[in-house]
């Protein structure tokens, strides 16, 4: 079987298994958020911290829990790394220096999970599953949490009231991520992947010396690190490493959880606003995305030139042999146009232009499919933006799901869009501009340029994935992409709950001949266009710099 041929059948495979899934999964999880009932073990957690699960928040005090609980999150992880030499459990490493200390909590709360550090030379069992393993189910519930109350902002009228913070995190950790975490972990165990708290052992004689090896709740913490959207892997090699990734099924398993609840949260959306066909709109722009970007990545990276591409079938530096080309841009795009971060290849090796499609990927702000809630509620702002450019057009009103786009609203989606490429641009040219951050850039030129505006993409889009090359861990790095993570995920929270606090206090304005039918394929291609277009002119001229100059040149 051909290499391209092997790709295209994982490709539909892999469309097969979510389309599967997709009703079940996105009906469930509506009942979930619309229930008005309460598991045994959620009341005993809400007795523990002390909530009122039925009561009713406005936008602002949605935001105060959203902001307070990952606050203290940051707070606790932070010690915990830094306490980590005492703790027992610790296989005898020493405390996290305080930036990196910083930078790894700021990372993992804020569902980016981007790593400066080796994690089999820096952390330990009570770190890797007490701390950072949590995160990766807290922060991704907090993510779909956010999603829930703009589709609540949809879905109701005449109200400011989003639901409830703290029923929505403890639903969405406790009835949807750990049963299927669980699952997922005995089907990698089952596979080959690692399980258990060892410690620190010679595996082989190399060349005169041995190689060693710690254990760890590895499958566990990849089962949640995939579904979840997070990335953060327990080895340095991430998913390229066989004991996190050991087959090609479980490759194709890991990039399933990772598309499988961004896609199903789209039916989720339908059902809660009493419109599947809203959701199918919103689902078909993302598919049109990540297909498009699935089959681009895949020719260049398959559209090898001379004889040594030609023996290896591919562009194949980089990459593990058990994936190949075909499993390895599968990877990467579900990785970066979702917020993951997993690799299974390093991104830094891909051609040219492959690089510069994962860096595309999170420019677009992820939305295609994007990361557990957020990229749901990344999209639907993009679709009010589509919406009022053809309310421009027509001279009308601009209307979306019975809510008039009125100047308030406009105008949270707008700094919503405006906020993530800031931060970006900004901090790459710091670093750019600056003497001492150059000197962690292993290329020079165009490709050197790329590895400082990945970082910085990768960090303020709370992706995680690194480009390769970089040394980031230095003090200038580790403190200025924590601060991008951090103002990456929880500005554009406080505009997305802002906006869903305006649109619930509407009331519903009923469909007119005039209103744009926004579940028909007219809508979804004008989302499509509007997506690349805003994000075209917007990173254009920093893609020129870098990967497409990287690219042409190449």
């Amino acid at each position: 079987m051909s290499p391209v041929l092997a790709g295209v059948l994982q490709l539909l495979a892999l469309i097969a298994a979510l389309a599967l899934a997709y009703r079940p999964l996105g009906d469930y999880m509506a009942r979930v958020y619309s229930s008005d009932k309460h598991l045994r073990v959620e009341k005993w957690i809400y007795k523990g911290i002390g909530a009122n699960p039925d009561a009713q928040m406005r936008w602002p005090a949605y935001l105060r829990g959203v902001l307070a609980f990952s606050a203290v999150s940051v707070v606790f992880l932070y010690l915990l790394q830094r306490l980590q030499g005492h703790l027992p459990g610790s296989l005898g490493f020493a405390a996290i220096d305080p930036d990196q200390a910083f930078n790894t909590a700021a990372s993992f709360v804020s569902n980016t999970n981007w790593q400066s550090y080796y994690g089999e030379q820096a952390m330990g069992h009570v770190v890797q599953t007490g701390g950072l393993a949590v995160q990766n189910f807290l922060s991704a519930s907090v993510g779909i949490a956010v999603a829930v109350a703009l589709v609540r902002g949809f879905a109701r009228s005449r109200t400011g009231e989003l639901g409830n913070f703290w029923s929505d995190l403890v639903r969405g950790t406790v009835r949807i991520l750990l049963p299927i975490s669980v699952i997922a972990a005995i089907v990698l165990v089952a596979c080959g992947a690692l399980q258990n708290f060892s410690g620190i052992h010679a595996v082989g004689q190399f060349f005169g010396g041995s190689q060693q090896w710690n254990g760890g709740a590895v499958a566990s913490q990849e089962a949640i690190k995939e579904l979840g959207t997070n990335g953060g892997g327990y080895f340095n090699a991430n998913s390229a490493h066989p004991f996190e990734n050991p087959t090609p099924f479980t490759n194709l398993f890991e990039i399933f959880l990772i598309l499988l609840i961004p896609f199903a949260l789209t039916r989720t959306f339908g059902r809660m606003v009493g419109s599947l066909r809203q959701g199918y709109a919103i689902l078909a722009t993302m598919v049109t995305i990540w297909i498009g970007f699935t089959a681009l990545m895949m020719w260049t990276e398959f559209a090898h030139h001379g004889p040594a591409f030609d023996i290896a079938g591919g562009a194949m530096e980089g990459k593990e042999t058990r994936f190949g080309v075909g499993g390895s841009s599968i990877f990467a795009v579900a990785t970066t146009l979702t917020s993951t971060g997993a690799v299974d290849s390093f991104h830094s090796s891909f051609t040219g232009l492959g690089g510069g499609i994962t860096m595309l990927g999170m420019q677009l702000g992820e939305i295609a499919p994007g990361g557990t809630g957020s990229g749901l509620y990344g999209m639907l702002v993009m679709a009010i933006i589509a919406v009022f450019i053809a309310g421009l057009m027509v001279g009308r009103t601009p209307e979306y799901l019975g809510k008039k786009i009125g100047t308030r609203e406009i105008k949270f989606a707008a700094i919503y869009i405006l906020v993530t490429p800031a931060l970006v641009l900004v901090f790459t040219a710091a670093a750019m501009a600056l003497p001492t951050p150059g000197n962690s850039m292993t290329n020079s030129g165009a490709h050197g340029f790329s590895e400082i505006l990945y970082a910085y993409t990768s960090g303020a889009n709370n992706n995680g994935s690194a480009f390769a090359g970089l040394n980031a861990d230095t003090q200038w790095f580790n403190s200025t992409i924590g601060l991008a993570m951090l103002l990456g995920r929880f500005l554009p929270m406080v505009f997305v709950l802002a906006l869903a606090g305006s649109l619930a206090e509407q009331k519903p304005v009923p469909a007119t001949a005039g209103t744009l039918r926004t579940e028909k394929p007219l809508f979804t291609g004008l989302l499509v266009g509007a997506i690349l277009i805003i994000t075209g002119l917007t990173y254009f001229p920093a893609l020129a710099l870098g990967p497409l100059a990287d690219g042409l040149a190449s």
